[in-house]
């Protein structure tokens, strides 16, 4: 069965596109399962009001949204409600406070800064760097905010542009792989990146992930309507996979990795 779990919309304000376009080209691909995952609200001092996702002012506007076409097409296409979410230490209660809100089946975490987006120190992910230090950063960042049990699996595990020693990078790297095998989470290979030829996915990151033995997952991250299922890129990242041995799996455990309850704390 096809599924594709990261698909955004207009209202992070970097995609094109109505939900309910995205759900009839999935359907008319032949996608089964398919899950919204636009970058979700993150509440942030001083006012701040991040450019690149949706606010907490249009998060019940997509939720019933998603929840009416879940209804309207349940007997073509299976929908799932979810967020991409950074994981931010100091705000990362609240969001999950603002998202508890809502009937949300999952969250992915998608890495695109180190420490947040306001502070000191703030960097993108993909801003290019051969310093150690935020490479450390971004990996102890992803490794805590795996462990918080709120995300079912990674987007762009090798997002972070890493300039520097190969070997310093699979250390971290090694690191990241270990812990998402240890919590049984697993690791999307990106069909942006695919069809865009971005510096990821990158072969060295997935030769760690072959070693040590993750579970991968087929992500389109969709920011427009003829992406929202890309086989193409699908294919391609079948044979990254199937070249290293790496297992694909065709949906994340919501239950075990996203736990309804946990958006009740």
């Amino acid at each position: 069965m096809l599924t594709n779990f990261h698909t955004h919309t207009f209202r992070c304000h970097h995609a094109s596109g109505t939900e309910e376009e995205y759900v009839l080209r999935a359907i008319e691909a032949g996608v089964g399962e398919m899950g919204f995952s636009d970058h979700g609200p993150y509440p942030m001092t001083n006012g701040y009001c991040s450019g690149f996702r949706m606010s907490t002012a249009d998060t019940l506007g997509y939720v019933e949204t998603l929840a009416a076409l879940r209804e309207k097409y349940k007997a073509q296409i299976k929908i799932y409600i979810g967020f991409e979410s950074e994981y931010y230490p100091a705000f990362f209660e609240d969001m999950i406070r603002h998202v508890s809100q809502y009937d949300v089946d999952y969250l992915i975490l998608g890495q695109h800064f180190i420490y947040n987006e306001i502070d000191e120190g703030a960097r993108g992910s993909t801003s290019g760097t051969d310093d150690e230090k935020l490479l450390a950063q971004f990996t102890e960042q992803v490794c805590t905010g795996m462990r918080t049990g709120a995300y079912c699996y990674v987007a762009h595990p090798d997002v972070f542009n890493f300039s520097g020693p190969v070997s310093v990078y699979k250390k971290y790297m090694r690191t990241l792989c270990e812990t998402a095998k240890e919590l049984s989470i697993p690791l999307e290979i990106n069909g942006l990146g695919i069809r865009t030829n971005r510096f990821y996915p990158r072969d060295d990151f997935w030769d760690v992930a072959a070693a040590v033995g993750n579970s991968v997952i087929y992500g389109c991250d969709a920011h427009d309507v003829p992406n929202a299922w890309d086989d193409a890129s699908y294919r391609t990242a079948c044979e990254m996979a199937k070249q290293r041995g790496l297992v694909m799996v065709e949906r994340p455990d919501f239950a075990a990795h996203c736990p309804k309850n946990l958006f009740k704390k």
